[in-house]
């Protein structure tokens, strides 16, 4: 049996995010995967791509992690687009707006998570077990996780950050709340006609939004074309040349001719919230708490923000010498971070809700609402500020 103070389930962007996070604090942390950490990159561009706000980058700084990401893996953004296709509604966000050189960064999820694991592998109170989990015993004091070699890790706090359907989240028997958003996302990358820019893009639709998210070269984006299960599976039944078609026709075509550079995948969305994020012991971040629609790119980083605020709660506790697995202590950052969660449900259930469908009243809302925030320096300032984080 081998012991740390703090266990966390799941070595992907938050869990490591969490475990960076801990690195000047006397708390021994244990980072378990069944997969290893970091994977070598290939000659391409993944499409699995996460919009990185500056309040987090700025964290990552802050923590030594962002120098290792992979430049050619990481393309800042320096302005938005977006428009509804069936309405006169359009606006413009550039970053010279909030006195920024960006408004974030385009970066391969994995090229983020071997940036994190570079780190946490460094950190003299870190270990890493690769290994599955068989269960999780809970005491009063103490849980027992059983991995399937017969070895024992027991910790003070046992942190989920081992996504959607997150094995912590079941063992501590937290109920959570869904909803089908009724919405496929495909996802590929694509190369087109013309240079994106730098400039991340997107469409809504009556059937759902098209993202599209530009990578470190000029002529790459990765898509997230957010559709019904029916219109998604005529996309995906679609051979590549019609596929390609359809996507021209739906962004305007407003990068020219595009071909797909990577293979397509798609997913259904679901939302999910948590209703408990902590007890005695146990505490939950990132998707294993909440899962959101990703039309406002927002699903990561909403998670590391969990990450960071519990890291800050934790060091705290350990410093005053308080318990950090009593769940008492631990209240504060399930309060704060709940709120935040479902603020940002609610908005994408608005932004959802507002934009499906052909309804000649939403299409004039919509409209107006873009145009109007397009030209009020105020309102769009408020947008451009909380896309950024800040």
């Amino acid at each position: 049996m081998q012991h740390v103070d703090i266990g966390i389930v799941g070595g992907g962007i938050v869990g490591l995010t969490l475990a960076a996070a801990l690195k000047d604090s006397s708390l021994s942390v244990g980072v378990i995967d069944k997969h290893p950490l970091s994977t070598a990159s290939g000659d391409k561009a993944t499409s699995r791509v996460s919009a990185i706000n500056q309040a987090n980058i700025t964290a990552l700084q802050n923590l030594n992690v962002w120098p290792h990401v992979q430049p050619n893996r990481a393309n800042p953004y320096v302005a938005m687009h977006v428009w509804d296709k069936d309405s006169f509604g359009d606006i413009h966000f550039h970053c010279h707006e909030m006195g920024s050189d960006t408004l974030g960064v385009i970066v391969e999820n994995q090229a983020l998570v071997n940036a994190l694991a570079h780190t946490v592998e460094k950190q003299n109170n870190v270990q890493v077990f690769e290994t599955s989990i068989e269960r999780v015993l809970s005491g009063p004091n103490q849980n027992m996780v059983m991995f399937d070699n017969s070895d024992v890790l027991s910790c003070r706090l046992l942190i989920g950050a081992d996504g959607a359907n997150s094995f912590v989240r079941q063992q501590a028997g937290f109920p959570i709340t869904f909803k089908d958003y009724e919405h496929t996302a495909i996802v590929a990358n694509i190369k087109t006609e013309m240079s994106h820019e730098s400039v991340a893009r997107q469409a809504f639709t009556p059937t759902g939004p098209l993202a599209l998210l530009p990578m470190s070269e000029p002529n790459i984006c990765s898509i997230v074309w957010s559709q019904s299960p029916d219109k998604a599976n005529e996309l995906m039944a679609m051979d590549d040349t019609a596929f390609c078609h359809a996507l021209a026709a739906v962004s305007n075509s407003i990068l020219g001719t595009v071909e797909l550079e990577t293979k397509r995948s798609a997913f259904p969305l679901t939302m999910r919230y948590a209703r408990e994020w902590a007890k005695d012991g146990i505490a939950l971040v990132g998707d294993a708490a909440h899962t959101i629609h990703p039309l406002a790119g927002q699903g990561a980083n909403l998670g590391m923000q969990d990450a960071l605020e519990l890291a800050e709660l934790l060091q705290t506790l350990s410093s005053e010498g308080s318990d950090i697995g009593l769940h008492k202590n631990l209240r504060p950052y399930e309060r704060s971070r709940k709120t935040e969660a479902m603020k940002m449900i609610a908005a994408m259930d608005g932004f959802k809700l507002l934009f499906d469908g052909n309804d000649p009243i939403k299409k004039l809302i919509r409209g107006i609402g873009l145009a109007a925030t397009d030209k009020v320096s105020v309102i769009k300032q408020a947008f451009v500020s909380h896309a950024m984080g800040l």
